[in-house]
């Protein structure tokens, strides 16, 4: 069966600690600023199940741990951004001229159709200047090209017309709100673009057992080439059995600095109160904002059917694609610490956070516990590491996609896990922040 391949792409951007709510179900409600995602699917090819993985994608839970950040952007094909010959021939040389994505995807000695893709992501990025879209979507911008400080206000519990008066007056260096929104909201804004394959698992397989029974041919005992050769077979069985949905995520980060907020408030800013026509040119035509390449991982999901299943095929489909989004974010987190969300803890007693296998978690990994601070000098948000807890193998929670449709592993009569327990401290409390450690 032919490999074919379609992309989606999550734009994410900065979290902290915050306040607690009671709902009406008698849980608490923790809540903190959250890291902000835009989600997109990006299609190339026609494939097996491409529907049921779309739909799959678009129906799919919206992670709990970020906002709803989604710009108008819903596709991206590739094909509509084809490689000059001139693009083509220095894909391979230390400094692309598309960017830092293709050098290091060459760097990294990956297949020439990959090192393609990673340019032809930034080509899309740099002509449909998503940049600037997810700036316009921090400040509210309107047609008419005014912006506002509602959503950052919101997001980041800051006090929005007292922003917007700062910004009137000219003192955007110098107000201490402005610069922490910033740096905590918008300068961790991120785009993540995947790549999907959805593979027959008989053809690996098959190609698996050949190799496996070409090597056995070359042993000389007559009775290890025969086991050599069995073992194959029987591992040829065990393996044809379904498909795999492979997921591949290249990961950016929004660059916002002292001189890209500079120019953006004195030049580019204005309000309902003072329309500009010619600043709304200028921000349509900027290329101030950017997008940093950080780096991609992998992730592969299995899709199996066995005669107890009473899901149906398109559900069972659906399952490991959710999973497979879930852990190639998970994968992306550990590897890059300026990806990594931070998490509040639940409790303090026990030491619990609402976190889990979707995360990746397994057991035994450590976390650093931080308490919000405010400089009293610079007046910016500060993270004062309190200490290091680790996660208890005993106690993960099971947040995965459908894990209550899976068979329990506790004991009759034990209640079911709903959070995460670590150990490691006495003193800490709900609503502390908690990052992972490599």
């Amino acid at each position: 069966m032919k490999k074919s391949v379609f992309l989606t792409t999550i734009a994410v951007a900065g979290l902290v600690v915050a306040t607690f709510a009671q709902p009406k179900d008698g849980k608490t409600d923790i809540k903190y600023r959250r890291s902000s995602l835009h989600t997109m699917i990006v299609e190339s090819e026609n494939f097996p199940q491409k529907e049921t993985i779309l739909k799959a994608f678009n129906t799919a839970p919206f992670p709990d741990k970020y906002n709803n950040h989604s710009i108008d952007e819903k596709s991206f094909d590739q094909k509509k951004y084809p490689l000059t010959k001139e693009e083509k021939a220095g894909l391979y040389k230390e400094k692309s001229k598309m960017g830092k994505a293709a050098s290091n995807a060459a760097d990294a000695k990956t297949d020439s159709a990959s090192i393609e893709l990673a340019t032809q992501i930034e080509k899309y990025l740099k002509q449909n200047k998503v940049a600037n879209k997810l700036v316009a979507k921090w400040f509210n911008r309107q047609a008419d090209g005014s912006f506002d400080m509602n959503l950052i206000g919101d997001r980041g519990s800051y006090n929005a017309s007292e922003m917007q008066a700062n910004i009137a007056k000219g003192s955007a260096r110098g107000t201490s709100s402005l610069a922490d929104a910033g740096i905590e909201l918008i300068g961790n804004t991120f785009v993540v673009i995947s790549k999907f394959n959805f593979v027959n698992n008989e053809v690996v397989a098959a190609i698996t057992r050949d190799a496996a029974k070409i090597a056995a041919g070359k042993i000389k005992i007559p009775a290890a080439q025969t086991a050599a050769l069995k073992s194959a077979d029987e591992a040829y069985e065990k393996a044809k059995e379904g498909y795999s949905v492979w997921a591949t995520s290249f990961l950016y980060k929004l660059t916002w600095n002292d001189s890209t907020e500079a120019v953006f408030y004195n030049d580019l800013w204005m309000d309902k109160s003072k329309i500009d026509s010619k600043k709304k040119e200028a921000f349509d035509n900027t290329d101030l904002f950017k997008l940093e390449f950080i780096g991609d991982e992998k992730a592969v999901g299995l899709v199996l059917f066995s005669l107890k299943e009473k899901r149906t095929e398109e559900q069972i489909i659906e399952k490991a694609t959710i999973r497979t989004i879930d852990a190639v974010y998970a994968k992306l987190q550990k590897k890059y610490d300026v990806f990594k969300p931070k998490v509040p803890l639940f409790s303090g007693d026990p030491i619990t956070a609402k976190i889990g296998m979707k995360e990746g978690l397994e057991g035994g990994e450590k976390f650093e516990v931080l308490e919000q601070t405010i400089d009293a000098k610079t007046g910016l948000t500060m993270y004062v590491s309190k200490g290091t807890i680790k996660v208890d193998d005993k106690l993960i929670w099971d947040n995965r996609y459908n894990a209550a449709d899976e068979p329990p592993t506790t004991e009759a009569g034990t209640p079911a896990i709903n959070c995460t327990t670590f150990s490691g401290g006495k003193k800490f409390y709900s609503g502390m922040l908690i990052k992972q450690l490599k």
